[in-house]
């Protein structure tokens, strides 16, 4: 399959999937029926890869926070590091290395409060720093210096409609 057969069937599937509101009006089978399709689909996808370069600069970035990535639970797995630099210039970065997840329909990139979320339940507070950018390789997140960092101890992979933890990187 081409890289533009991928991306229309990636499309697709997107556009198959309910909002949030239109989900939660739905009975509980008929949203468990269409959440099993959406990751059994997504699952056999192929790999989305990311290689995006660490940004160069005068001096060294230096690394505030990291952690390790987890699985969630036997099906949603994930591994590589994260990392949050402070770029000499002040601005932040959140950049996974060495990351593979399980593919999964909407899945975001969150700043959680919790350190070892399992469930949408346990996130606590949390940014959504954005749409993840590839299920593979290495990748940045911008992180706004308004951020106090210290009030986040997880890094946490979490497909949006369905509310389902994918993977977590708690941050030390």
């Amino acid at each position: 399959m081409s890289e533009a057969e991928v991306e229309q069937v990636r499309g697709a599937l997107q556009a198959a999937i309910p909002n949030e509101a239109t989900l939660a009006e739905m009975p509980e089978a008929e949203q468990q029926a269409i959440e099993d399709a959406a990751m059994e689909a997504a699952a056999v996808m192929p790999d989305k890869t990311m290689e995006d370069p660490m940004p160069e600069a005068a001096t060294e970035p230096m690394i505030v926070l990291q952690g390790q990535f987890q699985d969630a639970d036997a099906f949603h797995q994930g591994s590589g590091l994260a990392k949050l630099f402070e770029l000499p210039d002040g601005s932040r970065l959140l950049r996974f290395e060495d990351f593979q997840v399980t593919n999964g329909p909407a899945l975001h990139v969150l700043l959680a409060t919790n350190p070892n979320p399992t469930s949408s339940d346990d996130l606590g507070e949390y940014i959504d720093l954005g749409q993840l950018k590839g299920n593979v390789g290495s990748q940045n997140y911008e992180i706004g210096a308004n951020v106090d960092l210290s009030q986040y101890n997880s890094i946490v992979i979490y497909c949006k409609p369905f509310h389902i933890v994918f993977s977590i990187a708690p941050l030390s």
